[in-house]
Protein backbone atom coordinates (compact mmCIF):
# COMPACT_ATOMS: atom_id res chain seq x y z
CA UNK A 1 0.00 0.00 0.00
CA UNK A 2 2.94 2.28 0.66
CA UNK A 3 4.33 1.19 -2.94
CA UNK A 4 1.05 2.18 -4.26
CA UNK A 5 0.36 5.67 -2.65
CA UNK A 6 4.42 6.39 -3.74
CA UNK A 7 3.43 5.92 -7.27
CA UNK A 8 -0.37 8.02 -7.39
CA UNK A 9 1.06 10.50 -5.19
CA UNK A 10 -1.66 10.33 -2.72
CA UNK A 11 -1.55 9.41 0.87
CA UNK A 12 -1.06 5.89 2.33
CA UNK A 13 -4.10 6.88 4.90
CA UNK A 14 -6.56 7.65 1.07
CA UNK A 15 -5.17 3.44 -0.02
CA UNK A 16 -6.05 2.63 3.55
CA UNK A 17 -9.55 3.70 3.45
CA UNK A 18 -10.05 2.56 -0.32
CA UNK A 19 -8.94 -0.99 0.42
CA UNK A 20 -10.94 -1.06 3.31
CA UNK A 21 -14.02 0.21 1.38
CA UNK A 22 -13.43 -2.38 -0.96
CA UNK A 23 -13.59 -5.46 1.10
CA UNK A 24 -12.05 -8.18 -0.88
CA UNK A 25 -14.67 -7.53 -3.69
CA UNK A 26 -13.50 -7.32 -7.55
CA UNK A 27 -13.00 -3.62 -8.88
CA UNK A 28 -16.29 -3.57 -11.08
CA UNK A 29 -18.67 -4.28 -7.44
CA UNK A 30 -16.52 -2.30 -5.75
CA UNK A 31 -18.23 1.27 -4.29
CA UNK A 32 -15.84 3.62 -6.04
CA UNK A 33 -18.80 6.59 -5.80
CA UNK A 34 -17.93 9.66 -3.30
CA UNK A 35 -19.62 9.48 -0.14
CA UNK A 36 -21.39 12.52 1.72
CA UNK A 37 -19.20 14.13 4.63
CA UNK A 38 -22.86 14.10 6.52
CA UNK A 39 -23.10 11.55 9.66
CA UNK A 40 -25.00 8.72 8.96
CA UNK A 41 -28.02 9.24 11.87
CA UNK A 42 -27.74 12.87 12.17
CA UNK A 43 -28.32 14.03 15.93
CA UNK A 44 -31.10 16.24 15.61
CA UNK A 45 -32.98 17.89 18.34
CA UNK A 46 -36.31 16.08 19.16
CA UNK A 47 -39.15 18.17 18.37
CA UNK A 48 -40.93 18.00 21.44
CA UNK A 49 -37.54 19.48 22.94
CA UNK A 50 -37.49 22.55 20.13
CA UNK A 51 -41.23 22.85 20.64
CA UNK A 52 -40.78 23.10 24.48
CA UNK A 53 -37.78 25.57 23.94
CA UNK A 54 -40.48 27.70 21.17
CA UNK A 55 -42.93 28.36 23.94
CA UNK A 56 -40.79 29.08 26.71
CA UNK A 57 -39.32 32.02 24.83
CA UNK A 58 -43.05 33.03 24.31
CA UNK A 59 -43.66 32.72 27.68
CA UNK A 60 -40.55 34.42 28.96
CA UNK A 61 -41.28 37.06 26.26
CA UNK A 62 -44.33 37.83 27.96
CA UNK A 63 -43.85 37.48 31.76
CA UNK A 64 -40.66 37.09 32.78
CA UNK A 65 -39.55 39.96 35.22
CA UNK A 66 -36.48 40.49 33.97
CA UNK A 67 -37.76 40.75 30.07
CA UNK A 68 -34.76 38.17 29.08
CA UNK A 69 -35.64 35.86 26.49
CA UNK A 70 -32.78 34.73 24.83
CA UNK A 71 -31.22 31.73 24.46
CA UNK A 72 -28.91 32.31 27.78
CA UNK A 73 -32.43 32.91 29.75
CA UNK A 74 -34.26 29.70 28.25
CA UNK A 75 -31.42 27.85 29.14
CA UNK A 76 -31.45 28.84 32.62
CA UNK A 77 -35.71 28.39 33.17
CA UNK A 78 -34.63 24.76 31.77
CA UNK A 79 -32.54 23.86 33.90
CA UNK A 80 -34.70 25.43 36.69
CA UNK A 81 -37.34 23.51 35.74
CA UNK A 82 -36.00 20.05 34.48
CA UNK A 83 -32.42 20.12 35.63
CA UNK A 84 -31.26 19.63 32.61
CA UNK A 85 -31.19 21.49 29.22
CA UNK A 86 -30.47 21.71 25.66
CA UNK A 87 -26.79 23.84 25.30
CA UNK A 88 -27.05 27.87 24.66
CA UNK A 89 -25.70 27.59 21.07
CA UNK A 90 -28.52 24.40 20.60
CA UNK A 91 -30.83 26.85 21.66
CA UNK A 92 -29.82 29.27 19.42
CA UNK A 93 -30.07 27.15 16.49
CA UNK A 94 -33.19 26.09 17.66
CA UNK A 95 -34.88 29.32 17.19
CA UNK A 96 -33.03 30.39 14.22
CA UNK A 97 -34.35 27.25 12.55
CA UNK A 98 -37.90 28.11 13.57
CA UNK A 99 -37.38 31.78 12.32
CA UNK A 100 -38.50 33.23 15.76
CA UNK A 101 -35.43 35.20 16.36
CA UNK A 102 -36.21 39.12 16.73
CA UNK A 103 -32.88 40.57 15.47
CA UNK A 104 -31.74 41.08 11.32
CA UNK A 105 -28.40 40.51 10.45
CA UNK A 106 -27.17 44.14 8.87
CA UNK A 107 -27.70 44.49 5.16
CA UNK A 108 -23.97 44.94 3.89
CA UNK A 109 -24.24 47.02 0.29
CA UNK A 110 -21.00 47.62 -1.50
CA UNK A 111 -19.47 51.44 -0.84
CA UNK A 112 -20.61 53.75 -3.56
CA UNK A 113 -17.26 55.08 -6.45
CA UNK A 114 -14.45 57.20 -5.16
CA UNK A 115 -15.93 61.10 -6.09
CA UNK A 116 -19.71 59.39 -6.42
CA UNK A 117 -21.37 62.99 -5.83
CA UNK A 118 -19.42 64.55 -8.92
CA UNK A 119 -20.62 62.41 -12.04
CA UNK A 120 -17.95 63.19 -13.58
CA UNK A 121 -15.20 62.12 -11.12
CA UNK A 122 -17.38 59.15 -10.41
CA UNK A 123 -16.78 58.03 -14.25
CA UNK A 124 -12.78 58.43 -14.01
CA UNK A 125 -13.48 61.53 -16.31
CA UNK A 126 -12.09 64.24 -13.83
CA UNK A 127 -9.12 64.12 -11.29
CA UNK A 128 -10.04 65.74 -7.89
CA UNK A 129 -7.37 67.29 -5.68
CA UNK A 130 -7.88 67.46 -1.74
CA UNK A 131 -6.83 70.01 0.83
CA UNK A 132 -6.38 69.85 3.97
CA UNK A 133 -4.77 71.21 7.35
CA UNK A 134 -2.61 69.83 10.40
CA UNK A 135 -2.98 71.85 13.12
CA UNK A 136 -1.82 71.72 16.59
CA UNK A 137 2.17 70.47 15.86
CA UNK A 138 4.14 72.10 18.46
CA UNK A 139 8.43 70.78 17.72
CA UNK A 140 10.31 71.14 20.83
CA UNK A 141 11.43 74.45 22.66
CA UNK A 142 8.15 76.03 21.42
CA UNK A 143 7.89 76.13 17.32
CA UNK A 144 4.25 75.98 16.11
CA UNK A 145 3.98 73.95 12.76
CA UNK A 146 0.55 73.94 11.05
CA UNK A 147 0.68 71.34 7.26
CA UNK A 148 -0.82 72.02 4.22
CA UNK A 149 -1.36 68.35 2.76
CA UNK A 150 -2.74 67.86 -0.63
CA UNK A 151 -3.56 65.06 -2.22
CA UNK A 152 -5.46 63.94 -5.79
CA UNK A 153 -8.15 61.50 -5.69
CA UNK A 154 -7.42 58.74 -8.92
CA UNK A 155 -3.69 58.97 -8.86
CA UNK A 156 -2.60 59.61 -5.59
CA UNK A 157 -0.78 62.41 -5.93
CA UNK A 158 0.63 63.84 -3.15
CA UNK A 159 2.55 67.16 -1.32
CA UNK A 160 2.75 68.66 1.50
CA UNK A 161 3.72 72.20 3.10
CA UNK A 162 4.86 72.31 6.07
CA UNK A 163 5.16 76.10 8.06
CA UNK A 164 5.10 78.10 10.51
CA UNK A 165 0.69 79.29 9.95
CA UNK A 166 -1.08 78.28 7.38
CA UNK A 167 -3.17 81.46 5.90
CA UNK A 168 -4.94 81.88 3.04
CA UNK A 169 -2.00 83.72 1.01
CA UNK A 170 -0.04 81.18 1.39
CA UNK A 171 -2.60 78.58 0.65
CA UNK A 172 -2.79 80.08 -2.41
CA UNK A 173 0.70 80.51 -3.24
CA UNK A 174 1.08 76.34 -2.28
CA UNK A 175 -1.27 75.87 -4.35
CA UNK A 176 -0.30 77.45 -7.83
CA UNK A 177 3.21 76.46 -7.27
CA UNK A 178 1.63 72.60 -6.98
CA UNK A 179 -0.37 73.50 -9.74
CA UNK A 180 2.46 74.56 -12.00
CA UNK A 181 4.42 71.61 -11.54
CA UNK A 182 1.76 68.76 -12.14
CA UNK A 183 -0.98 70.54 -13.83
CA UNK A 184 -4.49 71.69 -12.99
CA UNK A 185 -7.63 69.58 -12.03
CA UNK A 186 -10.85 69.79 -12.49
CA UNK A 187 -12.11 69.87 -9.19
CA UNK A 188 -10.41 71.30 -6.20
CA UNK A 189 -12.33 69.99 -2.54
CA UNK A 190 -11.56 71.71 0.49
CA UNK A 191 -13.50 71.56 3.98
CA UNK A 192 -15.21 74.98 5.62
CA UNK A 193 -11.70 76.44 6.71
CA UNK A 194 -11.80 80.00 6.73
CA UNK A 195 -8.46 80.07 5.00
CA UNK A 196 -10.60 78.25 2.39
CA UNK A 197 -13.73 79.28 2.35
CA UNK A 198 -13.59 83.18 4.08
CA UNK A 199 -15.14 84.39 6.76
CA UNK A 200 -18.29 83.26 7.47
CA UNK A 201 -19.91 85.99 9.40
CA UNK A 202 -20.48 87.41 5.99
CA UNK A 203 -22.90 86.53 3.33
CA UNK A 204 -21.78 85.76 -0.33
CA UNK A 205 -17.75 85.81 0.47
CA UNK A 206 -15.65 84.41 -2.44
CA UNK A 207 -12.52 83.68 -0.87
CA UNK A 208 -9.05 84.41 -1.82
CA UNK A 209 -7.97 81.05 -2.26
CA UNK A 210 -12.28 80.10 -4.58
CA UNK A 211 -11.24 83.26 -6.97
CA UNK A 212 -7.88 81.69 -7.90
CA UNK A 213 -9.33 78.35 -8.85
CA UNK A 214 -12.43 79.95 -10.46
CA UNK A 215 -9.89 82.07 -12.49
CA UNK A 216 -7.96 79.27 -13.56
CA UNK A 217 -10.97 76.84 -14.59
CA UNK A 218 -10.72 74.81 -11.10
CA UNK A 219 -14.21 74.16 -9.71
CA UNK A 220 -14.11 74.58 -5.42
CA UNK A 221 -16.13 71.78 -3.73
CA UNK A 222 -16.74 72.14 -0.54
CA UNK A 223 -16.90 68.82 1.69
CA UNK A 224 -19.62 68.81 4.35
CA UNK A 225 -19.78 69.81 7.97
CA UNK A 226 -19.39 66.59 10.37
CA UNK A 227 -19.50 63.89 7.81
CA UNK A 228 -18.03 60.79 7.20
CA UNK A 229 -16.73 59.93 4.28
CA UNK A 230 -16.26 62.93 2.00
CA UNK A 231 -12.65 63.91 3.13
CA UNK A 232 -11.36 60.12 3.91
CA UNK A 233 -8.89 60.33 1.06
CA UNK A 234 -6.92 63.71 2.61
CA UNK A 235 -7.77 62.62 5.83
CA UNK A 236 -5.83 59.34 5.39
CA UNK A 237 -3.29 60.72 3.94
CA UNK A 238 -2.69 63.20 6.97
CA UNK A 239 -2.46 60.06 9.07
CA UNK A 240 0.26 58.79 7.48
CA UNK A 241 2.02 62.20 6.94
CA UNK A 242 1.96 62.05 10.75
CA UNK A 243 2.96 58.32 11.25
CA UNK A 244 5.91 58.71 8.50
CA UNK A 245 7.23 61.80 9.23
CA UNK A 246 6.29 63.84 12.19
CA UNK A 247 5.94 60.76 14.87
CA UNK A 248 8.37 58.80 13.32
CA UNK A 249 11.23 61.37 13.64
CA UNK A 250 12.58 64.42 16.12
CA UNK A 251 12.85 67.46 14.65
CA UNK A 252 15.44 69.89 15.11
CA UNK A 253 13.63 73.22 13.29
CA UNK A 254 11.19 73.57 10.54
CA UNK A 255 13.50 73.54 8.13
CA UNK A 256 14.76 69.97 8.76
CA UNK A 257 11.03 68.74 9.42
CA UNK A 258 10.52 70.50 5.64
CA UNK A 259 13.33 68.72 4.49
CA UNK A 260 11.72 65.26 5.81
CA UNK A 261 8.79 65.85 4.48
CA UNK A 262 10.46 66.28 0.96
CA UNK A 263 11.93 63.13 0.97
CA UNK A 264 9.25 61.40 2.12
CA UNK A 265 6.85 62.71 -0.73
CA UNK A 266 9.08 62.65 -3.70
CA UNK A 267 9.98 58.33 -2.15
CA UNK A 268 5.55 58.69 -2.16
CA UNK A 269 5.41 59.88 -5.62
CA UNK A 270 8.04 57.19 -6.86
CA UNK A 271 6.17 54.24 -5.16
CA UNK A 272 2.94 55.47 -6.58
CA UNK A 273 4.12 56.66 -10.23
CA UNK A 274 2.23 54.32 -11.72
CA UNK A 275 -1.46 54.94 -10.45
CA UNK A 276 -0.55 58.97 -10.70
CA UNK A 277 0.06 57.93 -14.47
CA UNK A 278 -3.25 55.94 -14.90
CA UNK A 279 -5.20 58.99 -13.21
CA UNK A 280 -7.20 61.60 -14.98
CA UNK A 281 -5.35 63.90 -17.26
CA UNK A 282 -4.33 67.43 -16.26
CA UNK A 283 -4.98 70.76 -18.23
CA UNK A 284 -1.39 72.65 -18.65
CA UNK A 285 -1.25 75.57 -16.71
CA UNK A 286 -1.28 78.92 -18.68
CA UNK A 287 1.50 80.56 -19.08
CA UNK A 288 0.15 83.84 -19.32
CA UNK A 289 -2.19 84.03 -16.31
CA UNK A 290 -1.76 86.36 -13.44
CA UNK A 291 -3.79 86.27 -10.82
CA UNK A 292 -6.47 89.32 -10.58
CA UNK A 293 -8.63 89.02 -7.36
CA UNK A 294 -11.09 92.09 -8.21
CA UNK A 295 -12.29 90.45 -11.22
CA UNK A 296 -15.40 89.22 -10.77
CA UNK A 297 -15.97 85.65 -9.95
CA UNK A 298 -17.14 83.80 -12.60
CA UNK A 299 -17.43 80.25 -13.23
CA UNK A 300 -19.20 77.35 -10.71
CA UNK A 301 -19.30 76.74 -7.13
CA UNK A 302 -20.64 73.32 -5.79
CA UNK A 303 -21.18 72.87 -2.09
CA UNK A 304 -22.25 69.74 -0.57
CA UNK A 305 -24.77 69.97 2.58
CA UNK A 306 -27.13 68.13 4.43
CA UNK A 307 -30.70 69.79 4.32
CA UNK A 308 -32.65 70.87 7.67
CA UNK A 309 -35.63 69.22 8.95
CA UNK A 310 -37.68 71.74 6.63
CA UNK A 311 -35.43 70.47 4.20
CA UNK A 312 -33.71 74.04 3.59
CA UNK A 313 -29.83 74.50 3.20
CA UNK A 314 -27.66 77.28 4.33
CA UNK A 315 -25.64 78.53 1.88
CA UNK A 316 -23.37 81.51 1.36
CA UNK A 317 -24.73 82.74 4.69
CA UNK A 318 -28.53 82.69 3.54
CA UNK A 319 -30.71 79.40 3.93
CA UNK A 320 -32.73 78.19 0.63
CA UNK A 321 -35.81 76.02 0.59
CA UNK A 322 -35.13 73.12 -1.35
CA UNK A 323 -37.54 70.34 -0.87
CA UNK A 324 -40.09 69.92 2.23
CA UNK A 325 -39.80 66.13 1.42
CA UNK A 326 -36.28 65.27 1.37
CA UNK A 327 -35.34 66.64 4.64
CA UNK A 328 -32.15 65.22 6.79
CA UNK A 329 -30.47 64.45 3.28
CA UNK A 330 -27.56 65.40 1.29
CA UNK A 331 -27.46 67.70 -1.52
CA UNK A 332 -24.93 68.76 -3.98
CA UNK A 333 -25.22 72.47 -4.78
CA UNK A 334 -24.11 73.59 -8.09
CA UNK A 335 -23.65 77.87 -7.85
CA UNK A 336 -23.74 78.98 -11.48
CA UNK A 337 -22.32 82.54 -11.25
CA UNK A 338 -22.26 82.82 -14.88
CA UNK A 339 -26.27 81.82 -15.36
CA UNK A 340 -26.61 83.50 -11.71
CA UNK A 341 -28.39 80.24 -10.54
CA UNK A 342 -28.19 77.79 -7.60
CA UNK A 343 -28.97 74.04 -8.66
CA UNK A 344 -29.78 71.81 -5.83
CA UNK A 345 -29.33 67.53 -6.66
CA UNK A 346 -30.20 64.70 -5.01
CA UNK A 347 -27.66 62.69 -3.32
CA UNK A 348 -28.03 58.76 -1.85
CA UNK A 349 -25.11 56.73 -1.09
CA UNK A 350 -27.39 53.79 -1.87
CA UNK A 351 -27.98 54.90 -5.42
CA UNK A 352 -24.77 56.80 -6.17
CA UNK A 353 -25.97 57.44 -9.77
CA UNK A 354 -29.02 58.60 -9.23
CA UNK A 355 -28.48 62.37 -8.35
CA UNK A 356 -32.33 63.97 -9.88
CA UNK A 357 -32.39 67.82 -9.72
CA UNK A 358 -34.66 69.15 -6.85
CA UNK A 359 -34.62 72.73 -7.41
CA UNK A 360 -33.16 76.01 -9.07
CA UNK A 361 -33.14 79.35 -7.20
CA UNK A 362 -32.10 82.24 -8.83
CA UNK A 363 -28.84 83.60 -7.03
CA UNK A 364 -26.38 87.11 -7.98
CA UNK A 365 -23.02 87.44 -6.46
CA UNK A 366 -23.06 90.91 -5.35
CA UNK A 367 -20.16 92.82 -6.66
CA UNK A 368 -18.00 93.66 -4.31
CA UNK A 369 -13.87 95.03 -3.71
CA UNK A 370 -12.06 92.59 -2.23
CA UNK A 371 -9.88 93.73 0.50
CA UNK A 372 -6.79 92.23 -0.44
Amino acid sequence: MRAVARRFATSLHTVQRWVKRARGRSLDHGGWSDRSHCPRQPRRTAAVVEQRVVMLREELKSHSDLGEFGAVAIERALRALDGSSPSVRTIGRILQRRGVLDGHRRVRRPPPPRGWYLPAVAAGQAELDSFDIIEGLVIRGGVHVEVLNAISLHGGLAESWPSGAVTAKTAMDALLAHWRAVGLPQYAQFDNDTVFQGAHQHPDVVSRVMRVCLSLGVIPVFAPPREPGFQAAIESFNGRWQAKVWTRFEHESLTALQARSARYIMALRQRTASRIEAAPARRSFPSTWHPNLQAHPSGHLIYIRRTTEPGAVNLLGHTFAVDPLWSQRLVRCEVDLNACLIRFYALRRRQPAHQPLLREVPYVLPRRHFKE
